[in-house]
């Protein structure tokens, strides 16, 4: 039977965004949650202010996963911002570069409950000013797949090719996250900025960013069953 399993929904995204795939996951044998997130838990954190927030709804989550189901280990599912935040959760060093949390209650030291984290569409690196300081710190602290305890899987999705007028908004968003507007993404994230050095990284052709993409996004069946074979 498949480890219990933790959904990390994206940024300003709530947890009703990711029913789908929180179903579809139970349906198929993986007993599945979603961290009760609203858009409004995002607040604290706008403007790229810390998402220490976020990472106690993860923990709690996790803890009652945990006791839930007699396990002593979860798979994560961080979905866009998701992956990245599960990267400090797993991490052992402080996450106290805004000032807002300081000695062990800026550690979260999760890696030893965390078998496998698989990020969707998740940008693991960016240029723009407000997130920049967050993920500088996640990819200097806990560089690629960092831990070799945990198996890491990064999924990119490739759906739109950055092009300005054609497809500007992609363009845009890719520029803002890797320095490089004309290149492949899921319309949101790059597909060289979803993925990690020494992780186990997966590109699937046609694949859209958000839950309220037209077609295929990341929780579609079709894409499921390609990273579905990673869960712990």
């Amino acid at each position: 039977m498949s480890l219990p399993t933790v959904i990390l929904p994206g940024y300003l995204a709530g947890a009703t965004a990711y029913r789908q795939l929180n179903e579809g996951l139970n349906q198929q044998g993986v007993p599945t949650v979603t961290v009760p997130l609203t858009r409004w838990s995002w607040v604290p954190t706008l403007g790229g202010r810390s998402v220490t927030p976020i990472l106690r709804q993860i923990d709690r989550t996790v803890k009652q996963v945990l006791q839930q189901h007699n396990a002593s280990q979860v798979n994560l599912i961080g979905h866009s911002a998701g992956g990245w935040i599960a990267r400090i959760y797993l991490g052992d060093k402080p996450y106290d570069i805004h000032g807002d949390v300081t000695g062990s209650d800026a550690v979260w030291n999760a890696r030893a409950q965390v078998a496998t984290l698989i990020t969707l569409g998740t940008p693991h690196m960016s240029q723009e000013r407000w997130t920049k300081r967050n993920l500088d710190f996640v990819q200097q602290t806990y560089p690629g797949a960092f831990y070799p305890d945990v198996n890491y899987v990064c999924v990119a999705g490739k759906a739109l090719y950055g092009k300005r007028p054609t497809n500007w908004f992609a363009y845009n968003s890719y520029q803002l996250t890797s320095g490089e507007g004309n290149c492949w993404g899921d319309g949101i994230t790059p597909v060289a900025a979803a993925h990690l050095e020494g992780a186990t990284n997966l590109t699937l052709e046609g694949v859209m960013h958000s839950p309220s993409s037209q077609g295929i996004w990341y929780a579609s069946p079709e894409a499921r069953q390609a990273w579905m074979p990673y869960l712990g």
